[in-house]
């Protein structure tokens, strides 16, 4: 027995199969941790969209998984987030296909003032950023509201304080949302009332909405604290007071609200002016404005009876100007047939000095009917005497270009004589013997010419001809001109010869 190997002497310990296992140390877990209570940060928190929860409690140590069921999310006293140090009720239990533990959670509360204030200051911070808490979205409160609302616990001293201290100062009509204050589902009541408030039209809206309640802890007033709440508050379009806790007490919907009071009676005084200090503020407005109306009568009558005194006799201008008038009136009607008396007698006089007009016309008319007689017999003789002028003229300028053209005839007669085609056929030869002398001599100068023989003429992208090696850059643009046409080139880099042709060292 001895002798057989290790793996096929027999054994004692009794075989499980997994499933076993996982299984007892399921019970083992919920036997030993039926209902424990687990304090720790919220981490990895994930909701799924069949409801459940998924999360981690951790500490500085370690980390544990937690599982809230759908069935349980209402009844868990928070809405969890991560970040959130809390305390977790329930129980321990294990998951056999990953062979992890986990506890299932059936209720959460904060872990203390220290985590709800963390909380909060976190939330804070959040809505500060996001500009809910400037001073420039808020609105002034109505001098004299026609309707209240009020959004509070239906029992309890608050709503009576506000009542009796509104009946007191100045009766009107409010308008009571009932909800709950503290407590679970409290923050979603709060944040539907103030968002129902909103919505109303007519008759029914409110002019001024209060949000309040009484003292209390800090666990107390985190309804107030709550994201949707202070979401409402900033979205309503109601001037909004709040008055939640006492004078020493802080909530974030104080930072939201249009104006926030100390106490639920400091919100009514705020919300509605006392009708004693209106109607005395009246009466001292009224007297000040009689004073000043009696005042300024009294400055503009003494104004006038000073312009009074400095405006002129009327009755006495008006006589004179009357008087005036009429010695105007008496010398238009006498200078009036004078005038017309001394315009006659002038007429007459230059009557008398005009010339006879019926003589000069008819002199006019003799002088005209004379000179056209003299026209039309002169005219015939004067165009005789034109036609006979032209025809001499004529004649004498044919004879002069019959003696010109002779004269050249007989000048240009010798020298055709003299001009055969020898002459300019020998200059012709000549001319033609120097061009191709000239030719020559071009072709042997033409670079085309060197072209030919196998050299090629370098030039940059602009055209202009390269001579040296050491002012060209490696990448730059070459333009290679051979006897047949022309290349572009890239310089690759290189270095230049020496005079012997011999590449430096």
């Amino acid at each position: 027995m001895d002798d057989l190997p290790l793996a096929a002497k027999p054994s004692n310990l009794p075989e499980f199969s997994v499933s076993e296992i996982s299984g007892a140390i399921k019970r083992t877990l919920e036997g030993e941790f039926g209902r424990v209570r687990v304090r720790g940060e919220i981490t990895e928190m994930k909701r799924y969209p069949s409801g459940h929860i998924y999360f981690s409690l951790k500490d500085e140590n370690a980390k544990l998984s937690g599982i809230v069921w759908k069935n349980s999310v209402s009844r868990l006293g928070l809405i969890p987030e991560n970040g959130v140090e809390v305390i977790a009720t329930g129980r321990i239990s294990s998951y056999g296909e990953r062979s992890s533990y986990q506890m299932i959670v059936e209720r959460m509360e904060y872990a203390g003032a220290g985590a709800l204030l963390a909380r909060i200051e976190m939330l804070r911070v959040r809505l500060a950023a996001e500009g809910l808490f400037d001073e420039s979205r808020k609105v002034a409160l109505p001098v004299l509201p026609r309707l209240i609302g009020v959004v509070t616990s239906e029992r309890g001293a608050v709503i009576q304080d506000i009542k009796t201290t509104i009946a007191r100062r100045f009766p009107r009509h409010i308008l009571v949302w009932p909800v709950a204050v503290q407590g679970e589902g409290a923050a979603e009541q709060i944040a539907a009332a103030i968002a129902g408030f909103d919505a109303l039209t007519g008759p029914l809206r409110p002019d001024v909405l209060i949000v309040a309640r009484g003292g209390g802890s800090l666990e107390d007033l985190m309804a107030f604290n709550d994201e949707a709440v202070l979401r409402a508050a900033a979205a309503c379009r109601i001037p909004l007071i709040s008055a939640v806790g006492h004078e020493t007490d802080t909530t974030l919907i104080d930072f939201v609200s249009d104006r926030r009071a100390p106490t639920p009676t400091a919100a009514a005084e705020m919300a509605i002016p006392a009708r004693a200090d209106l109607l005395a503020d009246l009466a001292q407005k009224a007297a000040r404005l009689a004073g000043a109306l009696a005042s300024a009568t009294r400055d503009r009558r003494l104004r006038l009876v000073r312009a009074e005194r400095g405006l002129p006799d009327l009755p006495s201008l008006l006589g004179t100007a009357r008087q005036r008038l009429d010695d105007r009136g008496d010398r238009l009607g006498m200078a009036l047939p004078n005038l017309l008396e001394r315009r006659r007698a002038a007429v007459s006089g230059l009557g008398g000095r005009l010339p006879d007009l019926p003589s000069i016309l008819a002199a006019a008319r003799d002088r005209v009917r004379d000179r056209g007689g003299r026209l039309i017999v002169a005219l015939p003789g004067f165009v005789a005497a034109r036609a006979h002028a032209l025809g001499l003229a004529d004649q004498r300028l044919l004879s002069g270009l019959r003696q010109a053209v002779g004269a050249v005839h007989r000048r240009a007669g010798p020298v055709l004589g003299r001009l055969t085609v020898s002459v300019p056929q020998a200059a012709l030869r000549e001319a033609r013997a120097k061009l191709d002398g000239t030719a020559a001599r071009l072709e042997s100068v033409s670079p085309l010419a060197v072209l030919a023989r196998g050299y090629a003429l370098v030039t940059d992208a602009a055209g202009t001809p390269v001579t040296h090696a050491e002012g060209i850059k490696p990448g730059s643009r070459l333009r290679l001109r051979f006897a047949d046409g022309e290349v572009k080139a890239t310089v690759d880099g290189g270095r230049p010869m020496d005079r012997q042709g011999v590449l430096p060292l």
